[in-house]
């Protein structure tokens, strides 16, 4: 007989990149097309760890270049969220998008989309530089804190990301942790 621990099953999760975080392109790379694997790359391979500690593993992190998104947001994020349906993610997770603000606003426009589309639940990670993506989205989905590319508490978000990750995988209300971690 299975305990009640062997019985649940591990956090499946997505992570949606851009082409810098996906380690496939540099900020010149933006028409990276849409695309992804079935394996931890960019931040995901940092992640592991704690991801590890909440008993969770990526099964796929998906990736689009700033400059294919933007050339047709509605039509990449549609297709986000039709992979996401695919995979049947427990939970994405969009970002982190540190201060890359057009990544940042990819984040967002996604997260929110996954959440209203599909039967995963979704949020988006970035920092407190894209005051113009966090205006626009904050009240629609979930946006955890991070610092900046290279500033310090990254281990710190870190947590805070997989503690959102496992409130929204267990269906717990996420008020009160949004009020500590998010904006």
């Amino acid at each position: 007989m299975k305990t009640s621990k062997e019985s649940e099953e591990m956090m499946k999760i997505i992570m949606i990149f851009d082409q810098i975080q996906s380690g496939l392109g540099t900020k010149d790379d933006i028409m990276l097309p849409l695309g992804g694997k079935r394996e931890s790359i960019g931040p995901a391979v940092m992640m592991a760890p704690f991801f590890k500690e909440i008993d969770a593993k990526v099964v796929a992190c998906l990736y689009c270049g700033n400059g294919t998104y933007k050339a047709d947001p509605d039509e990449v994020s549609r297709k986000l969220c039709a992979m996401v349906n695919k995979l049947q993610a427990d939970v994405v997770i969009c970002g982190p998008a540190f201060n890359f603000i057009d990544y940042a606003q990819m984040c967002a426009r996604v997260a929110r989309d996954v959440n209203q589309t599909t039967h995963s639940r979704a949020f988006a990670a970035m920092s407190k530089e894209n005051e113009e993506t966090l205006a626009e989205y904050k009240g629609q989905v979930s946006i955890v804190e991070t610092p900046k590319k290279g500033g310090v508490g990254l281990t710190g978000a870190l947590r805070n990301i997989c503690s959102m990750a496992e409130a929204l995988h267990e269906g717990k209300e996420t008020t009160e942790l949004g009020k500590k971690i998010c904006f």
